[in-house]
């Protein structure tokens, strides 16, 4: 049977690809408030402004392409059983060949209700004004917006009880609930953690190898060592 990696993503990992993240210090995102286009409220005060910043961010995801960091995740399904859990809402990982594929934050490339959010739409075209679901609601970006639940964290906590190995991929390590999915991994399993600016220590957790670079660099040096190591 294969052994079970689990890998966490966040926003270096697409940065590379071009994508622009929201971790800046300014708190804004492509210039905007991060409330006024991630949130219930915001999207209440000018659902407008809302729909047309992801429409944006939707076509931007149209021009890039999955890095080295991506395949490099691929190309462990050769060898093990793996599970990546992304807080990002782009679809790199799949574009990539990525088979199991969790988002914690929603995903662009689709749509829901606003009013029944497990009612939910393949969608790859602007969401307008006037756009309804079949229950007469106006359509929203399927983003999980600040204030919302999670409604995949259970799934991505008993994911991450049973892996083998952890990586852990240009994250802050400072977004929760996700963050805390670290704390859910069995006890002396290896864990990778992929940053240029690590934010935790050798300190902090037993069997943790820190890798302080880019996605494109550290990814690959990560996979050749499970690799390695598990085989």
């Amino acid at each position: 049977m294969k052994k079970n990696i689990v890998v966490l993503t966040g926003a270096g990992i697409s940065a590379e690809s071009g994508i622009k993240t929201f971790r800046d210090a300014d708190g804004l995102w492509e210039g905007y408030d991060i409330m006024e286009v991630a949130s219930p409220q915001g999207f209440k005060n000018n659902p407008t402004l809302v729909l047309d910043f992801y429409n944006q961010r939707r076509k931007q995801l149209s021009s890039v392409k999955p890095n080295a960091a991506h395949y490099a995740l691929t190309s462990l399904q050769d060898h093990f059983n793996v599970n990546i859990i992304t807080q990002n809402v782009d679809n790199l990982h799949e574009s990539s060949g990525s088979k199991q594929v969790i988002h914690l934050h929603g995903e662009l490339l689709k749509a829901r209700s606003s009013i029944d959010k497990n009612l939910i739409l393949p969608w790859n075209k602007n969401i307008e004004i006037g756009n309804l679901c079949s229950k007469g609601s106006q359509l929203r970006p399927h983003i999980v917006w600040f204030g919302e639940d999670v409604p995949m964290m259970d799934k991505a906590i008993e994911i991450t009880k049973k892996a083998n190995a952890l990586l852990i991929i240009g994250t802050s390590m400072q977004v929760y609930p996700a963050a805390g999915l670290i704390d859910y991994a069995p006890t002396n399993i290896p864990i990778y953690f992929i940053d240029p600016y690590p934010k935790i220590t050798k300190n902090d957790y037993n069997n943790l190898t820190i890798i302080a670079e880019s996605a494109t660099k550290g990814v690959p040096i990560a996979v050749n060592s499970l690799i390695d190591i598990m085989l």
